[in-house]
């Protein structure tokens, strides 16, 4: 089978297209014949690691921490997935080497979800990171939901940052499926359409905008739910405009600096701020996620493309080491690899 893998961080030069033999699954594992490969920030940032030429936990790694497709064996004590299922996958290199980055990739049945058969395979690879992530920022909240349904975040207005991101589209389509009222943040007239397109009821260009002032005039109160991308940069906008009990997810530091809220400032208005990072959220919650993701999926709550705010880049799996440079240069949608052509 066609693999990509590396030996050693670095840039994406470091990755090769090789053949391997397919390995049977272990217990309790699923092997997948993969179709489709999301490329996420986790993924090149895993591959470049702390500098050029340092070594890996493996041997070698396959990338790419999510992807979709075909069921194609199943080691022994997994019942709840069969041969020929389609599923969606999340985790895949998280501390294994068998990224979605290859034909075949084995994978703990924890890892491998049902997908409907109604949803392409497209959306399936772009959940995993995004979907969970966003998922998780938008149940932190002391009094909210643990676990999104329909109407879990009705009254409750909820302010993403970067709605044109993967992570920000997911919260905007996960936050309306759930009932809330959704502003989010852009920087240019592209990410405004884009994140209307995903559903968001109120979209502000910061950059044409004093976005304080339009977020105000969108939620007089002050928004509930803040899911952030940019906790340095933000800061003083989120505590400007964060109801008293709010809370803010923070999931990314886009554009650097150090994360400093004025102290005084979040005590008086009660604010909860929680950090989200996908790779140490508790079976529990990754359990609820899931849950919900696949309920959304059927709603069809989910989808992908332009027309819903989240242009698609698709490369052959030849050239994943320009998917990843695609992504290491911020492209605007979600990048991904045909990978079972």
């Amino acid at each position: 089978m066609r693999a990509i893998i590396y030996n050693m961080t670095g840039d994406p030069t470091v990755l090769r297209l090789v053949e391997r033999q397919p390995v049977n699954p272990g217990p309790r594992e699923v092997r997948v014949r993969v179709a489709v490969s999301g490329v996420n920030p986790t993924d090149w940032k895993a591959r470049r690691g702390a500098g050029p030429g340092g070594s890996l936990k493996f041997a070698e790694v396959a990338p790419n921490q999510d992807g979709a497709g075909t069921v194609d064996a199943v080691g022994s004590g997994v019942t709840e997935v069969a041969v020929g299922d389609r599923v969606w996958m999340l985790l895949a290199q998280h501390e294994r080497p068998t990224g979605t980055a290859q034909v075949m990739t084995n994978l703990p049945v924890e890892r491998v979800i049902l997908l409907p058969d109604d949803v392409s395979f497209d959306v399936g690879a772009s959940l995993g990171v995004p979907a969970v992530t966003a998922h998780r920022a938008l149940t932190i909240a002391e009094h909210g939901p643990a676990r999104l349904t329909p109407g879990a975040l009705t009254g409750a207005t909820v302010l993403v940052a970067g709605g044109a991101g993967a992570v920000g589209h997911a919260a905007i389509q996960l936050a309306r499926w759930a009932g809330a009222t959704v502003v989010t943040t852009v920087s240019s007239h592209e990410k405004f359409e884009l994140a209307a397109a995903a559903g968001a009821d109120h979209v502000v260009n910061y950059r044409s905008a004093d976005a304080a002032t339009a977020i105000r005039s969108v939620a007089p109160g002050g928004v509930d739910i803040v899911v952030e991308v940019a906790a340095g940069q933000n800061a003083a906008l989120d505590l400007e405009v964060a109801a008293t009990g709010a809370a803010v997810a923070i999931f990314a530091n886009n554009g650097g600096g150090e994360f400093a809220p004025d102290v005084r400032a979040a005590l008086a208005k009660n604010l909860r701020y929680q950090f989200v990072l996908l790779y140490s959220l508790g079976g529990d919650v990754l359990t609820a996620a899931i849950s919900a993701i696949t309920d959304a999926l059927r709603d069809g709550a989910l989808p992908v493309g332009r027309e819903a705010g989240l242009p698609l880049h698709r490369f052959p799996l030849g050239l994943t080491a320009d998917a990843h440079r695609a992504v290491e240069g911020g492209a605007v949608g979600k990048v991904l690899i045909d990978v079972d052509i």
